[in-house]
């Protein structure tokens, strides 16, 4: 009999765990979908449709579009080849596996998919702010699944994992400026269309860096004062916000000091100031920006 229940709980949790499992590469599913047609859409009717250049491996896909009509999706494929090759083994092989997934679902909606879609044909700035927009969403959504579209985001995501201290947006600023300045010269050498194109790949980024940290940004204010304890009270009351407290001295005076670290979002960083004047007007106060902040109060580790 114990021997039979225990058989139950092990098959029990094996099947919450297939479950599970299931359950997180439908929505990844979903998820490659929704970002590759944002993706697509941007780039191929936004884009292509205007003719300026793009960054990233679609940018030199579009090059070869320009010239010989090759279809995007499908050169995208092929110029992944080599870059997989060499990425593989430093990205590992999970990440290898999802990417290829994606990168595959993307082309496909690429070249068969958004072609039906209506082609804009209007003003260039607003064409060049929509592909931005779309691109920027479809890239955030993927890459926040730990995957990516193959290509330069293998190169984009093997920097960023040997430097994870330097922003996703960063990389693709200075990686995309390069290949959109040459694709721009190779297909137009209209120095016009070349700066619409730069700043797409800007706003593009941005976006990535908005909607992949900028949600869960806010303040964090760091509080040099000998009323730490009573500050801390005061922010309570007014904020519901905790902070830690950390012993200090004076470096000029030699006095005991206490610095109280508080992170909160935006819109509480006002009360928190406020906190500070009433308890303490002789505090030193420093203000910084906190591109994400987690943990109890804010969104889960």
């Amino acid at each position: 009999m114990y021997c039979d229940a225990k058989e139950i709980r092990f098959r029990n949790r094996e099947e919450l765990t297939l479950k599970s499992k299931a359950k997180t590469f439908l929505i990844d599913i979903l998820l490659d979908i929704v970002g590759g047609c944002f993706i697509a859409i941007g780039v191929y009717n936004f884009a292509v449709a205007s003719g300026f250049p793009v960054a990233g491996i679609s940018g030199i896909a579009i090059v070869f579009y320009y010239f010989w009509k090759i279809p995007i999706g499908t050169m995208t494929t092929i110029l992944n080849i080599p870059i997989i090759l060499i990425c593989y083994k430093l990205l590992g092989k999970q990440f290898f596996l999802r990417s290829i997934k994606t990168m595959l679902i993307s082309n496909i909606l690429m070249d068969w998919v958004v072609p039906l879609f209506p082609i804009y044909q209007g003003d260039m700035m607003l064409s060049c702010i929509c592909m931005s927009v779309f691109s920027g969403i479809g890239y955030a959504l993927i890459y926040m699944r730990d995957t990516s579209t193959g290509g330069a985001d293998f190169v984009l995501m093997a920097i960023h994992k040997a430097k994870p201290h330097i922003s996703v947006g960063k990389i693709i600023i200075v990686m995309d400026f390069i290949i959109v300045i040459i694709g721009g010269i190779l297909m137009h050498g209209n120095i016009d269309k070349i700066i619409y194109g730069l700043i797409g790949t800007y706003i593009l980024s941005f976006v990535v860096d908005k909607l992949m940290y900028g949600v869960d940004a806010g303040k964090l204010a760091l509080i040099v004062t000998e009323k730490g304890p009573q500050i801390a009270a005061k922010i309570d009351e007014l904020s519901q916000r905790g902070a830690t407290l950390i012993k200090a001295e004076g470096s000029y005076t030699g006095r005991e000091k206490e610095v109280l670290m508080c992170a909160c979002n935006n819109k509480e960083m006002h009360t928190i100031q406020e906190a500070v004047k009433k308890v303490d007007s002789s505090a030193f106060l420093v203000t910084m920006e906190s591109n994400e902040v987690r943990g109890k109060g804010f969104k889960p580790i």
